[in-house]
């Protein structure tokens, strides 16, 4: 019988943090300082929905690996300027090594862009409709640990539904689950991992988009 994965994993920072990032030096900056805390930033959240939706079939940190490279492929995923990418850029984007040359994802990034302005039209912004959904606490685990992560919820499910009917493509529930904890819709940080507390006091500070 092989031992179980373990929930935490202590760096030699000597700091416990989620499994999932590691020892990578660059995987656990993204988990400490960036993963689970809120954002209201319509521009972070678009780019954060697009590069779930490269991820699918990909490991995370290929695709963070390669974040710098997206931005500067889709003018740092502004939303207007996105949407008006034709075929020339579809076909510079096809070329470009430094970013997943899916021509299915991209095409989807610049229809989302289009999506995402009619978003902030019928909301007021990507951060209004999006907040809207958080969970309540009765909806959440009562502890954290790697067993009680879902890989998608109710929630998520709901949001995928909202997100098609309008014309969006590549948010499946999966997809959909992830970009909630990286913008810190919910806090999937593991009980015991030291940023769980950090992020929990973000949330409790942040102030929803009405």
């Amino acid at each position: 019988m092989s031992e179980q994965e373990p929930d935490l994993i202590q760096g030699e920072d000597g700091k416990f943090r989620c499994f999932w990032p590691g020892v990578d030096p660059f995987y656990q900056q993204y988990h400490d300082a960036e993963w689970g805390r809120p954002v209201m930033d319509d521009r972070r959240l678009f780019e954060k929905i697009c590069l779930e939706g490269f991820q699918s079939g990909l490991s995370w940190l290929t695709i963070l690996r390669k974040r710098e490279n997206f931005r500067a492929a889709f003018d740092n995923f502004d939303a207007e300027k996105a949407a008006v990418y034709g075929d020339a850029e579809i076909a510079r984007l096809v070329a470009d090594a430094g970013i997943v040359r899916h021509r299915g994802k991209i095409v989807s990034t610049i229809n989302n862009a289009n999506r995402a302005l009619e978003l902030k039209k019928e909301f007021g912004s990507l951060a209004a409709f999006f907040w809207s959904y958080e969970p309540q606490p009765k909806d959440r685990p009562a502890k954290i640990t790697r067993a009680s992560i879902p890989g998608s919820t109710e929630i998520s499910t709901a949001i995928s539904k909202a997100l098609k009917k309008r014309g969006w493509s590549f948010v499946g529930p999966t997809t959909v689950y992830a970009f909630m904890q990286a913008m810190g819709m919910v806090n999937d940080h593991i009980e015991g991992c030291f940023c769980q507390a950090e992020a929990e006091a973000e949330r409790a500070a942040f102030k929803r988009p009405s």
